[in-house]
């Protein structure tokens, strides 16, 4: 795969299709050459680890993820936002898109960073969860949705294969609804990782908006379902991660894919 990194930036592992990078974004993204990126999925930190409890296989566990998940206040967490946003904003190629997932606890400042840092929106993704864990505290709905935003550089004319994605929908104009269940075991075979989406979810993301032999980025790639999705459906993967043990998950959802060592 052609370089866009100073070379001296060794991966932690990579193929003729993928790289994994062990890193803070912040500090890697800088490196990359400018406007190099077809397609970018993030899956930030929500800001949700707050000593709250949450459900998990049936029982009440800790809402805490990890220290990077950790809350913020709200100044810091839309600083936070931009910041990571200009850079994707950077290398990505003029026409180019991004998308964004999120819950309440984020997306609000996601959203806001996106227009100040030279984005369109152009569509708010409703991912409706058909399998939610239920609310233990009982003092508000369940918690069954979460959302993705789509965005693209203010005046681009980006890449939408509306063709497909309406042969995807039985012939039907695709909703911003998607419905689905949550990430099931067999895609945690190598391991688990607490914020990991589903593959449908990836596919039908990668499928809308790339061509074949895209060249896609995650900046915060956790156990890489991006990546994997990205290889399976022919097309080229950078993954960033600042934790080595999702990076060792990803290396081996990303061989299994076909991304040979």
């Amino acid at each position: 795969m052609k370089k866009i990194i100073h070379s001296r930036i060794k991966p932690f592992w990579q193929s003729d299709k993928a790289m994994l990078y062990h890193a803070d974004s912040m500090g890697l993204l800088p490196k990359f050459e400018s406007e190099t990126i077809d397609m970018i999925f993030a899956d930030p930190p929500y800001f949700l680890s707050d000593d709250g409890i949450s459900c998990s296989g049936g029982k009440q566990v800790s809402v805490n993820k990890a220290e990077w998940d950790k809350a913020l206040p709200v100044k810091d967490k839309h600083a936070f936002n931009r910041r990571w946003i200009r850079m994707c904003k950077r290398v990505l190629q003029p026409n180019g898109t991004i998308w964004i997932s999120g819950t309440l606890h984020n997306i609000y400042s996601v959203g806001l960073a996106l227009e100040q840092e030279g984005f369109r929106i152009l569509n708010n993704i409703t991912w409706q969860k058909s399998n939610p864990p239920p609310n233990l505290a009982c003092r508000c709905f369940t918690h069954s949705t979460e959302t993705v935003l789509w965005a693209c550089k203010v005046n681009a004319k980006h890449l939408f294969n509306y063709s497909l994605m309406k042969e995807y929908n039985g012939g039907k104009q695709m909703k911003d609804v998607w419905s689905g269940s949550l990430t099931p075991r067999g895609e945690k075979s190598f391991g688990k990782h607490p914020t990991q989406k589903p593959e449908y979810l990836l596919e039908r993301i990668i499928l809308a908006s790339t061509k074949e032999d895209a060249l896609i980025l995650d900046p915060f790639t956790g156990s890489s379902t991006t990546g994997a999705v990205a290889l399976k459906q022919g097309r080229r993967f950078i993954g960033i991660d600042n934790e080595a043990e999702y990076l060792e998950i990803s290396k081996q959802r990303l061989i299994e894919a076909g991304g040979l060592c």
